[in-house]
């Protein structure tokens, strides 16, 4: 039995301050730029603001990509386009600084922070500071078995919740999130049609690494099967997340659950994170308002969930490489928009509208 009840974090969570939004809106009003010229720049200063509690906004200072990192046991059935159990290459691309992810977040100035919440290898080729916080070694097969027991599944939703605090106790002031993993869409694509009610054909995408039309199907059916498991506790997210996640969306629900707790704003990736973030906004309603949609990814998983949530992708440039990188693409739009609403001059008093 798991103690972690998340109908918990509806009391804990609050909307961002909304006086603060239309102090930002009325503040934007006055800017020498008229009004609607810098089109969703400003509903970006404005949802920022409502996060910080402050108008002006302060710039983004300190983001931070954090990514956690798993492997799922699915993938075994052929798939994705990687190997099963090779997702800590794709944490040692970020680390050697060939990823994408990598290479833009040192030119946005941004830090990364790896999290191994369900690694399918041996610790010892990966630094400790990123293996230490493991929850098991891969997740089981989701189309036959749970994916993690329902202690191990607790166990990662408290390390998401502490990772978070960790976050926000160190000043991060903006979260770019997003998943190293293999089989991770799948299981995503699953939580979403089971959650949006939608059949597995309709949430198949072809992955961050496109798939062929065999490994479609092969990845429509293990989604399909896997479904028939998830509908039976779909009133309970400690049990779907074990049934039918993995330890990586299970710490990122609770990751995000929790940087709503501490009014940390956001901003999302692909379906994996989507998919969290609709299992969070099941818990709490409220919590989606701290999260921005980075980009569209193109999966039609994560259309779906983005939809439930009432999320607008900022970005759809086609980008699928996953990794965090499209959310992290649309951290300068938001710095901007931050830097426009805090410095553009208002207009003089002569420039005002008559009555």
């Amino acid at each position: 039995m798991t103690t972690l009840n998340l109908d918990d974090f509806s009391d804990l969570i609050e909307r961002p301050d909304g006086g603060v939004r239309r102090d930002a809106e009325e503040r934007r009003e006055r800017l020498a730029v008229p009004t609607g010229a810098l089109g969703r720049l400003d509903e970006l200063a404005e949802w920022l603001a409502a996060a910080q509690g402050q108008v002006p906004v302060k710039p983004v200072e300190r983001p931070r990509v954090v990514l956690f990192a798993a492997d799922h046991g699915v993938a075994s059935l052929g798939v994705s386009a990687r190997p099963a159990g090779s997702a800590h290459e794709l944490v040692r691309g970020v680390l050697d600084g060939t990823s994408a992810v990598a290479i833009l977040a040192g030119r946005f100035g941004a830090t990364i922070r790896i999290v191994d919440a369900g690694l399918d290898c041996d610790p010892e080729l990966l630094p400790e500071d990123i293996t230490r916080h493991r929850v098991r070694r891969g997740s089981g097969r989701t189309d036959i078995e749970d994916a993690l027991t329902a202690e191990e599944a607790e166990a990662a939703l408290r390390l998401g919740m502490r990772i978070a605090d960790e976050e926000a106790d160190s000043g991060t002031d903006l979260v770019v999130l997003g998943d190293l993993s293999v089989g991770g869409t799948t299981v995503a694509a699953t939580l979403v049609a089971a959650l949006c009610g939608t059949d597995a054909s309709v949430v198949t995408g072809r992955g961050g690494a496109p798939i062929d039309d065999l490994a479609w199907m092969r990845k429509c059916a293990a989604i399909r099967d896997s479904l028939r498991r998830a509908r039976p506790v779909l009133g309970d997210q400690v049990a779907l997340l074990a049934a039918v996640g993995g330890a990586d969306l299970a710490a990122i629900t609770g990751f995000l659950l929790q940087c709503a707790v501490r009014r940390t704003p956001v901003i999302l990736d692909g379906i994996v994170s989507a998919a969290c973030g609709l299992v969070a906004q099941r818990a709490a309603f409220r919590a989606p308002d701290w999260w921005l949609a980075g980009q569209a990814s193109g999966e039609p998983g994560q259309a779906k969930a983005l939809d439930r949530m009432a999320l607008n992708p900022v970005l759809d440039h086609g980008v699928t490489v996953g990794e965090g990188t499209g959310a992290l693409l649309a951290l300068p739009l938001v710095q901007a928009a931050a830097a426009l609403a805090a410095e553009l001059p208002e207009r003089a008093a002569a420039d005002e509208p008559a009555e």
